[in-house]
């Protein structure tokens, strides 16, 4: 593990926040974990069982997180507790606990602010909320953390009052890497937040963990014909959205090609990359995306744009690709490096 000091970063990753964009409400959320769950949700709108179905699931992580925050000393809660609306004076601001980062937020390295018992709460934490083993490797990168090189050296900090019944939000963030843990309390957006991710190698490579998101999106790409891609394939020049990932309203035109003017096996293969986009996370939070894109209107008010500039030879059809549409936001940079901006909601302003 490299000293904290010494850990290198991508060139054009400096570390810089990000913004965010009917609900089962906390109180609920907690009423529906355990035996209970199955009788509590009968009758609910299909957003709101599939926030149910989560509580179940969720209440591994959230247990941990409550465990975690009891066991914190009167010097730890100052330094890594932050009120649940820290960030917003007077109203106004985009709370902090929303944002994402591309290193440890302020003093809080697991490695250097955790207890060993601690930091083993906190890896059994980030484990239940990823998708499995493959999960962990992807949200890992291969359980290096990309340049953070040890989980020990990415950040945790707490958000509100990690107690049954309270708000909270575990935000881990690290290099090229903001995932949370919530238990369901922020409402109207999946993941807790605005995601962020990404991977060193270039995203062709087969090195890069995700890989199979840049395939999928090739294989989607290959599928359409010389009209389709003088819509779907446009000029444009990245730039990393740490000022904030912002999603379109309902009746927004976006630009790209239309989900609903694809063929059925364009569609398919447009299902195929979502499929791969969510699979590192559990899937109750791959259900919840479904669900929202599904109260937004559907899958029919996506659109899929590839941006050609930054391509290094010819063999590389594409360097990012935006899927967008009415409260969902997913955009993917493949070169140099992985580089991902997630937001999904179904909450307008």
């Amino acid at each position: 593990m490299l000293p904290a000091d010494k850990t290198p970063l991508c060139p054009d990753c400096a570390p810089a926040p990000v913004v965010p964009s009917p609900t089962l409400a906390r109180r609920d959320f907690i009423r529906v974990v355990g035996t209970a769950a199955a009788v509590a949700v009968t009758g609910l709108p299909p957003l709101q069982k599939a926030r149910a179905a989560r509580a179940e699931k969720q209440a591994q992580a959230e247990a941990l997180v409550f465990e975690l925050y009891k066991s914190l000393g009167s010097d730890q809660r100052k330094k890594l507790v932050r009120p649940w609306d820290h960030g917003v004076t007077s109203g106004k601001g985009t709370p902090a606990r929303l944002l994402t980062h591309n290193a440890a937020d302020g003093k809080s390295k697991i490695g250097e602010e955790y207890t060993k018992k601690q930091i083993e709460l906190l890896d059994r934490i980030f484990r239940a909320i990823a998708n499995g083993d493959d999960g962990y490797r992807q949200l890992s990168r291969d359980g290096r953390f990309d340049a953070s090189n040890d989980f020990e050296n990415i950040g945790a900090l707490i958000y509100g009052e990690a107690v049954e019944g309270q708000k909270f939000s575990l935000v881990f963030c690290g290099h090229h890497l903001t995932v949370r843990c919530d238990g369901n309390s922020e409402q109207a957006v999946a993941f807790g937040g605005p995601l962020y991710y990404g991977h060193t190698p270039n995203g062709y490579a087969k090195t890069n963990v995700f890989s199979k998101q840049t395939r999928a999106a090739t294989d989607l790409l290959g599928a359409l014909d010389a009209d389709q891609k003088k819509t779907a394939v446009l000029p444009g020049r990245w730039a990393d959205e740490h000022a904030g990932v912002k999603v379109p309203k309902k009746g927004a035109t976006v630009p790209g090609l239309a989900y609903s003017d694809m063929s059925k096996e364009q569609q398919e293969l447009t299902q195929k990359v979502m499929t791969e986009v969510i699979a590192p996370y559990r899937k109750e939070d791959g259900a919840e995306v479904l669900e929202i894109i599904k109260a937004n209107g559907g899958m029919e008010k996506l659109s899929m744009t590839f941006y050609e500039e930054d391509k290094r030879n010819a063999k590389e059809p594409w360097s990012y690709w935006r899927l967008e549409g009415p409260g969902f936001v997913w955009s993917f940079r493949s070169l140099p490096h992985v580089h991902a901006f997630v937001n999904v909601t179904s909450k307008f302003d």
